[in-house]
This record gives structure tokens, C-alpha cells and sequence, in this order.
């Protein structure tokens, strides 16, 4: 379809497609332990059921209710008797939910691949208007939320972990003065796995717009409606797993979004990780694509 937002690639998707296929050897998951916060519903549900196509052995799914985790735990176990999937109801902005889950889960095991999923609206009024009691609750909501897990990963996380962080457009677009609490959020969250990947340039972390998804987030956010079109959870679900291949490490650190065409993108690999391109940064001052250093009394920072 044609984009309806700028694009890096001329080809827009809105649903998966054949070079997101789980299927193909390129994006196996054989013998890898994932973990999915937000795992009981919408895109992380179904980036549950890919990773259990892709041929991933072990797949933690966090969420808060235990029902809706239960019954995608039955049905990816029915379709796929190679995956054993693992539920734990747990609240994310609680660390020692956070922490329990990933001990009882892994143990003395390693983790290979982290999806951070789970997030709140929060209020839909402007700056003027908001409680500024609700404004600060949902920004604090979301980063405490991904902070609890990002330290609870790192001490469980494999050499070469991969984490994809399920962001949003509204981190880097203003599309209304009512997301300015979700916007700022997200945007804070980008930078906090940033700070990650920067202390452990062996993971690979990708940021992920996912795409205007018809989950009951986008519903309370009148997403849906406002845009007038959804894509389907196949996209980000396909892309996800496709992210954890080896095919996508050259979009290490990068900020993206599901609809683009991941066969455009590998043609411009070398583009991408030699400069800021779709990097989240300073338009207009690239740094030299981060290859400099800054001089200080102490000596030098790399890559700053």
C-alpha cells in the first residue's frame, strides 16, 4: 500500500509477509528462551506464537491478569509441541514481582531474547489541562516499569542478548497535545535501553514501533479511530522475531517501524550503521554517525 506516513522504504506493509515468515531457517529461534512482558494479549501474545513457530523452546509470558496468559499458553502448547510456555502474572512497576518471575523462570539459565511490551496510555488531556497527579503517574508507570525489567534482564541475560522494546511513533511525532504524557514516557524509555545498549555494546537492542495495531491500548487511545485504518498484529508479531535473527543486527540501536520493507532496509545496511540514520538524536547534528570521541580531563569517551 502507499505510505501514509514518511517513509525510509517505498514499500509501506500492514500485514507480514514472506521475509517475515518464522518459517525460514534465517529467523530460527531453536533452542532460545524468550521472555514477553504484556504477553497475555494483542501484539505480545502474538509475538508469542510466532517465537513458538521460529522454533524457540522456552517462551515466558508476563502479564497482569492470569487467565488470558493461560489461555495463550494452551493454545501455542496445542499448535506447537516443541514450545513450552510459561506464564507468570506479575505487575512490572513492582520490582520484586519482576525479580521473583525472573528467578523462578530462568534459575541458573540464561535469557536470549527480551521483549519489553507492557505500557499505559495514561491521560489523554493536554499540558494546560491534565491532573498533573495522572501525568506523573503514567510516566512513572512506564519507566519504572521498563527499568525493573531491564535490571532484572541484565542480570539473567545471555552473551549477545537481544531486546526488542515495543515502543511508539508518539516518542518522536506529536500527533496530539492529549499523548504528551505517553509521548514523553515512551520517549524516556527509548533512551533507557539506549543507556543499556551503550554499557553493553554485546546485546543488540532494537527500538519498535509497532505499528497502529487494533489492541485495546490504541482502542482507549482512540488511535484506531482517529487514523482510520489498523494493521494487523501478524506485522509486528513477524518483525519481532525477525529483529532477533542474525539478518537485523546491522539495525542494532536503531528506532523503527513494523511497516517498513525489511528487504529495502538490508539495502541500505551499510547507510544505516555507518551514519545516525533512523537513529534517535539531534537532526541536523549526526555526530558522525557516533564514531568520535569527546576529550576530557580524564581522557576519552567513546561513541558518547
Amino acid at each position: 500500500m502507499a505510505t501514509p506516513f514518511p517513509s525510509p522504504t517505498t514499500t509501506w506493509h500492514s500485514t507480514t509477509y514472506s521475509s517475515l515468515s518464522p518459517l525460514r531457517p534465517e529467523l530460527s529461534a531453536k533452542g532460545k528462551t524468550v521472555i514477553i512482558t504484556g504477553g497475555g494479549s494483542g501484539i505480545g501474545a502474538e509475538t508469542a506464537r510466532y517465537f513458538a513457530q521460529a522454533g524457540s523452546s522456552r517462551i515466558a509470558l508476563l502479564g497482569r491478569r492470569e487467565q488470558p496468559l493461560l489461555d495463550i499458553k494452551a493454545s501455542i502448547e496445542r499448535e506447537h509441541d516443541g514450545s513450552k510456555v510459561f506464564i507468570f502474572p506479575t505487575d512490572v512497576t513492582k520490582k520484586s514481582e519482576v525479580d521473583a518471575t525472573f528467578t523462578k523462570f530462568l534459575g541458573d539459565d540464561k535469557v536470549d531474547i527480551l521483549v519489553s511490551g507492557a505500557a499505559v496510555v495514561g491521560p489523554l488531556e493536554s499540558i494546560e489541562h491534565v491532573n498533573s497527579d495522572k501525568f506523573m503517574d503514567a510516566i512513572h508507570t512506564n519507566i519504572s516499569g521498563s527499568l525493573f525489567v531491564a535490571q532484572a534482564f541484565l542480570r539473567h541475560a545471555s552473551p549477545n542478548a537481544t531486546v526488542v522494546e515495543i515502543n511508539s511513533s508518539a516518542a518522536h511525532v506529536n500527533f496530539s497535545p492529549g499523548f504528551s504524557a505517553y509521548s514523553i514516557g515512551k520517549l524516556a524509555i527509548c533512551r533507557l535501553w539506549d543507556s543499556l545498549a551503550f554499557a553493553n555494546p554485546e546485546m543488540s537492542v532494537f527500538h519498535l514501533q509497532p505499528g497502529i495495531v487494533d489492541t485495546a491500548m490504541n482502542r482507549e487511545a482512540g488511535g484506531i479511530d482517529a487514523i482510520g485504518f489498523s494493521d494487523d498484529v501478524s506485522l509486528p508479531a513477524s518483525f519481532i522475531v525477525w529483529l532477533a535473527s542474525p539478518e537485523a543486527r546491522f539495525l542494532r540501536g536503531k528506532f523503527l517501524w513494523a511497516n517498513w520493507d525489511v528487504n529495502e532496509l538490508k539495502n541500505q545496511a551499510q547507510k544505516i550503521e555507518e551514519t545516525a540514520y533512523l537513529s534517535v538524536g539531534l537532526v541536523g547534528w549526526p555526530f558522525d554517525g557516533g564514531n568520535w570521541k569527546l576529550e576530557t580531563a580524564e581522557g576519552a569517551w567513546d561513541n558518547l
